[in-house]
């Protein structure tokens, strides 16, 4: 009788351990994926492999592309307005410049508006950023920060950490190269100090490649012996632009757009490095000319040769300080793998933006034009998201934090403007919903040396339409405006004239033939405009409170 007993105790205890066996692995097939965002400052779609760029043949980012192959790669992912500080609030807040308040540099995101991290500790994630933060508060809605003051240096970079002292007073120091140093951080996070038992929302964010370029000296044999390709534009800008960005005639070529030649007399790559040259000489003082005493730009033989030179010395530079980001990436990808954390990690990758490299003889962003509008971005996460897997559906970087939210188990708050495309990741598909626009705006004109004029726009898949209303968003008229002059303000702060640019990017991809003048498209350039009122509308982006931009837009809507 005894033995029975025991029999069936024993059944029962055996039926006991295996329902708890069941249970515990239930319990770790739902656990949530760490979450891991990397991103580069000015990492431009031309610098990558996996985009097909004339850059694509030197093979600049192996094991990024390797990582994009893995996932999903977004053709068409735009930024909402191409400068850093307003890229990093609507990532941080999923709103667009106006819901968020960061219209330009001076724009700051204060602890109680950084709602992406604040979404991931409450959905149970340890968060941490590590690198170029760029939003002047603390980034103290972060359970973890360690990160560089404004932009910070290149070398022995200071970084900026919480402490006993008020922010921004707690400093560490480093020695070496910024994106080094970034990943060493990284990962000492890593292995001691997050919690295994949370899952983690990581944001790594490198300094480099962002102007002026500086590699780590051991890159610098790195392509030293190969010619990169050169864009056609750098040299024949056709039909590109138009008198808001040319002048009549080509009379503010000279002023309007940082450029690789000495085209632009304000800021040119050329002042950059020093060539003892004749042509060299006569430009270094070329900023103190008055508009009056412009001449025309022409690129004669001369010039040629000497702006092929500078755009070489240029890009070198700039795939040098990529290259240390793709190692330092491999690094970091190195480490997931030995811990068995790689198959249960999300990795995203983008950059703040695009970046002109010599497209239109442009150097930096700014610009609506394709180059700096595109953004770079994948999706790795080998559970949800099909490896080889690529999309055109629109998405743009107020997105990004409505799908990481959603793809850490939560839903898109109320208060977000942007749309999460979780949906796409894991189906592949877009949905016959999906937006099918993107909206864009450069508030700053004509600021930092860059001399780009204020504009706004929409894009789609095939076109894209352009506004250039050339006009502070502060009523310089006005004696109570604030005016920032010495952020803003260079020795021509003066409006620009209004226009239209239309591109048709199936036939015309490098944005070579300003086609707003076509009869041809005059039907769908108003289905555009349409468009462009809505977008404005639904997304808070009108000048109603600058009633000196409207009165311009007003003016010129019908040209």
């Amino acid at each position: 009788m005894r033995c029975k007993k025991n029999n069936v105790l024993y059944a029962l205890l055996l039926l006991i351990a295996f329902s708890s066996c069941k249970e515990e692995k239930a319990v770790i097939t739902e656990k949530k994926p760490n979450i891991i965002y990397i991103m580069a400052d000015d990492h431009t779609t031309q610098g990558f492999g996996i985009y097909g760029s004339r850059l694509a043949s030197l093979n600049p980012t192996p094991t990024l592309d390797k990582i994009a192959k893995e996932g999903m790669i977004f053709d068409n992912c735009f930024v909402s307005n191409s400068i850093c500080t307003p890229s990093r609030a609507a990532i941080m807040t999923g709103q667009n410049s106006q819901m968020n308040g960061v219209l330009d540099l001076d724009g700051r995101l204060e602890p109680a508006r950084q709602f992406l991290p604040i979404e991931m500790k409450k959905l149970g994630y340890q968060t941490a950023i590590v690198g170029k933060w760029h939003l002047k508060e603390e980034p103290a809605a972060f359970d973890y920060y360690q990160v560089l003051p404004g932009q910070g240096k290149y070398f022995d970079p200071e970084f900026r950490v919480r402490g006993d002292k008020p922010w921004p007073n707690n400093t560490v120091k480093t020695k070496g190269h910024s994106s080094d140093m970034v990943t060493d951080i990284t990962l000492d996070w890593l292995k001691t100090k997050r919690d295994p038992n949370k899952p983690f929302f990581l944001v790594h964010q490198f300094k480099a490649p962002h102007d002026d370029f500086e590699n780590a000296p051991r890159y610098e044999s790195y392509l030293a012996d190969t010619f990169i390709p050169e864009p056609e534009s750098l040299y024949e800008r056709g039909n590109n632009g138009s008198i808001a960005t040319r002048g009549k005639n080509d009379s503010l070529t000279r002023i309007i757009g940082s450029s690789v030649s000495h085209r632009n007399l304000i800021r040119n790559q050329a002042m950059n490095i020093y060539v003892d040259s004749s042509i060299h000489r006569a430009y270094r003082d070329a900023d103190k000319i008055r508009p009056e005493e412009y001449v025309k730009w022409e690129m004669d033989d001369e010039e040629r040769k000497y702006t092929s030179k500078v755009y070489q010395d240029y890009v070198k530079k700039y795939l040098r300080c990529v290259k240390g980001v793709d190692d330092n990436v491999k690094r970091l990808m190195d480490y997931l793998e030995a811990e068995g954390l790689m198959d249960n990690t999300i990795i995203v990758y983008t950059g703040d933006q695009g970046f002109m490299l010599g497209e239109h003889d442009f150097i930096d962003k700014r610009w609506m034009y394709e180059e700096s509008m595109r953004m770079p971005f994948f999706v790795r996460y080998p559970e949800k998201i099909k490896a080889g897997s690529r999309t055109d559906a629109i998405i743009n970087n107020t997105d990004f934090a409505p799908t990481l939210i959603e793809l850490a188990g939560g839903s898109t708050p109320d208060y977000m403007q942007g749309k999460s495309f979780k949906t796409i990741l894991e189906t592949g598909k877009e949905p016959e919903d999906w937006q099918k626009s993107t909206y864009y705006r450069y508030w700053m004109h004509m600021a930092h040396r860059h001399q780009n004029p204020a504009h706004f726009g929409v894009r789609t898949k095939e076109y894209k339409l352009i506004f250039f209303y050339g006009k502070y968003y502060v009523d310089t008229s006005d004696p109570n405006a604030e005016w920032d002059r010495e952020n803003w303000g260079n020795d021509f702060d003066t409006d620009t004239p209004a226009a239209w640019e239309f591109y048709d990017l199936k036939k015309d991809p490098k944005e070579m033939n300003n086609a707003y003048k076509d009869p041809a498209y005059a039907e769908v350039i108003a289905d555009l405009k349409k468009e462009l009122l809505r977008l404005r509308e639904d997304l808070n982006e009108t000048d109603e409170k600058y009633p000196h931009i409207q009165k311009v837009i007003d003016a010129h809507w019908n040209d």
